[in-house]
């Protein structure tokens, strides 16, 4: 006899997962997992990326998730099918950029791993927006059974607006987002090309487009190059790939970027819950104010 169909969610690839019942032991890669807790659904455990340390979850990608209360399973290549399968899963919950590819593990071990357990993947590329993103992530929380966010969308609502009334008019704050690279180079984000950037642009803010050139998200430049863009804020990433701000202040370059700008963390694989952008979309409104009227 076929076991009946509870629970089912069709991901980005296309693909249909089923359930005798929904599922409530899920495995998601660090940045689902952030955006899962954040609409009320708590995973069991997460794994990182290559660009991840093995023993600790990146701080930056966590979100308000509790690694007290979810395990992190260790990152990327080093991970088999046995470790992701150690706590028994009903569900594993990852992310895509395009291609239909599990994003963080290598193709054999997601391969594998599909065998034995339903696998979400939500794209979460570029061809995406960020508000499409978030719907995704919204809709599979629902299927999970998480409520909808009404104050955490609110919230978003307003903060969307405080950004759009602060970014009219001619006189607007420069915006870099770049990435630290050791102490001779920077990458300088290229703002069409990632979803949390492109709500900036689209609210009004005016954010540097780096010079065509080399590399499809990223323009690498000198920090003498970045520094004469003179910018009033500075949107940093911090991820544990990039280079620490505090190993970068003993050099001239960026020591005269940070005094004339305000610098705000930013990390590229944001948590995409409408609370997480709420917060984010905050922190920029409060920078601009501050950067239009300096004390």
């Amino acid at each position: 006899m076929r076991e009946q169909t509870v629970w089912q969610f069709s991901d980005d690839r296309g693909q249909l997962s089923t359930a005798g019942r929904r599922p409530t032991r899920v495995l998601a890669y660090v940045q689902a997992g952030a955006t899962l807790w954040d609409h009320g659904i708590r995973p069991s455990a997460i794994f990182g990326s290559d660009h991840d340390d093995r023993t600790v979850p990146d701080p930056a990608k966590t979100g308000s998730l509790s690694l007290t209360e979810v395990r992190y399973l260790g990152a990327g290549s080093t991970l088999d099918v046995d470790t992701l399968l150690g706590g028994d899963p009903d569900l594993v919950v990852a992310v895509s950029y395009g291609g239909g590819q599990v994003y963080g593990l290598a193709p054999e071990t997601a391969k594998h791993l599909e065998e034995h357990v339903p696998v979400v993947a939500i794209d979460v590329g570029q061809a995406r927006t960020l508000a499409e993103i978030g719907d995704r992530f919204a809709q599979l929380a629902r299927s999970l059974g998480a409520g909808r966010a009404t104050t955490a969308t609110r919230d978003l609502d307003a903060a969307r607006e405080r950004l759009r009334m602060l970014s009219a008019g001619p006189d607007r704050p420069r915006v870099v987002a770049l990435s630290p690279a050791g102490d001779d180079r920077t990458h300088l984000a290229r703002p069409r090309m990632w979803p949390e950037l492109r709500v900036l642009a689209e609210l009004g803010v005016d954010l540097v487009e780096p010079a065509d050139g080399p590399g499809a998200n990223w323009s690498t430049v000198g920090w003498a190059e970045a520094a004469v863009l003179r910018p009033a804020v500075v949107l940093a990433d911090i991820r544990s790939n990039a280079t620490p701000l505090d190993e970068l202040r003993r050099y001239a370059e960026w020591a005269a970027i940070e005094r004339a700008a305000h610098v705000l963390p930013w990390n590229p694989e944001p948590v995409c819950s409408p609370q997480a952008h709420a917060r984010f979309l905050t922190l920029v409104a409060d920078a601009l104010e501050a950067a239009a009227h300096p004390r």
